[in-house]
């Protein structure tokens, strides 16, 4: 099972969803640890390649989270946030893309 890994402030801003869409994307990540793929997800292609975004809906609006799963030893969660409009603010776009550019920067490369 893969750790996760929760980049910036997204935790403190999964903690302040309502407690019914915590708990459904709690599990849509369990899933991701497990090597499954969410209920309900997208690509992200906007932020980078590999990035998905989660969606869960309730009363109280559309949740979203985006986040890495392609790299072997963890889940990167890059940032939580509501949706208020049917296009992704852009604003959570480059902060999501600032996030997965620190993870990126941090992992030693590969050399041949």
């Amino acid at each position: 099972m893969k750790d996760v890994e929760f980049l910036g402030s997204s935790l403190d801003a999964l903690r302040r969803f309502p407690i019914g869409s915590r708990r459904a994307i709690g599990h849509q990540i369990d899933r991701l640890q497990q090597g499954l793929d969410p209920d309900d997800w997208k690509p992200m292609p906007s932020v980078g390649s590999g990035v998905r975004e989660i969606r869960v809906r309730d009363e109280a609006g559309a949740w979203r989270t985006i986040y890495l799963a392609k790299l072997p030893e963890a889940v990167y969660v890059l940032h939580c946030f509501q949706k208020k409009t049917q296009k992704t603010a852009q604003t959570d776009i480059d902060l999501a893309k600032a996030r997965l550019s620190e993870l990126l920067a941090r992992k030693p490369r590969k050399t041949k």
